[in-house]
């Protein structure tokens, strides 16, 4: 999401529904414009102005823009009825979105008292749509990368993911235990994330051209057009209660891909105050509350 795209230890917690509601937290926008200290810098000043002014058109009108794929499940998917779990999607009439980073959204848009409504957009326009004003963050199972970090700012992780691989039943890789044992494989990633990135540990791989998206990943291996896919160890219940004639393997330590996957939420640069905030806000949510919300969205997402 991914890019996500979690601590694996995440994964089996019972499901608990609700999330707590963070106190203490809330803020009105007014404190994130408040003026400092003169600065006897001119350049300082300036700098000041900018982020000011990128603070006070922050979230306009109360309304936070949240933009998602809406269809990255558990991370984010969309929904046809309204629930205690739902937002709305702004730019689809009727639909409404739901999943582990919807209920995020809610959690910090209640702790800077906003209202959240997502935008669905495609993965590769996220980071442009940003850029234009069209929404406010991103939440989407996005990883904070040295690449998008020239162009926006990250808030702390949210969560914390891992990567595997997929195979068929019934393939020669189905017994894997480790990525060594995929030298030669074909292995398949989406585009423009790490699943396509951590695929060049492999030594000795076959390194497909990537797809748009997961979707994508998957008909490609159902069709036999690669042997593995990358994905997200978070998703292994959906994916192969999907599609049951899928296995993922989950690598032990050492034995799998080298590094976590952090999950954070992305913002337009020059709006400090306006991270810090929501640093605060996450800093909040306790990991038993983390691991309850995933399991919810686990439990909850469409197959």
């Amino acid at each position: 999401m991914t890019d996500t795209r979690t601590a694996s230890n995440m994964l089996n917690t019972p499901s608990r529904r609700d999330f707590l509601k963070l106190s203490g937290l809330t803020m009105s926008l007014a404190a994130l414009t408040a003026c400092g200290p003169a600065k006897e810098d001119s350049a300082d000043a300036a700098a000041d102005n900018t982020a000011d002014a990128a603070a006070s058109t922050f979230a306009d009108g109360g309304i936070l823009r949240v933009g998602m794929e809406a269809a990255y499940a558990p991370y984010n998917w969309q929904a046809t009825e309204e629930t205690e779990f739902t937002i709305p999607i702004e730019n689809v009439s009727g639909a409404f979105a739901d999943g582990y980073d919807v209920q995020i959204a809610k959690t910090v848009a209640e702790g800077m008292g906003l209202t959240p409504v997502a935008v669905k957009l495609e993965w590769d326009g996220l980071i442009e749509a940003l850029g234009q004003g069209q929404i406010d963050v991103i939440i989407a199972g996005m990883t904070a990368t040295p690449e998008r970090e020239e162009s926006i700012d990250f808030t702390d992780p949210y969560y914390v993911g891992t990567y595997g691989l997929m195979v068929q039943k019934g393939s020669a890789y189905e017994n894997a235990t480790s990525i060594k044992d995929f030298a030669g494989a074909a292995v398949l990633g989406q585009k423009d994330t790490l699943l396509d990135e951590v695929i060049d540990e492999i030594e000795g791989v076959n390194h497909l051209s990537p797809v748009p998206t997961v979707p994508d990943q998957i008909s490609n291996l159902l069709a036999g057009s690669c042997d593995a896919i990358t994905f997200d160890v978070g998703n292994i219940e959906s994916m192969t209660a999907a599609h049951p004639e899928l296995v993922g393997i989950i690598f032990a330590d050492g034995m799998g891909f080298s590094e976590e996957v952090p999950v954070n939420i992305g913002l337009s640069k020059g709006q400090e105050d306006i991270v810090a905030q929501m640093n605060g806000i996450l800093a909040g949510i306790s990991e038993d509350d983390r691991q309850a919300i995933w399991a919810a969205a686990v439990e909850r997402q469409p197959e």
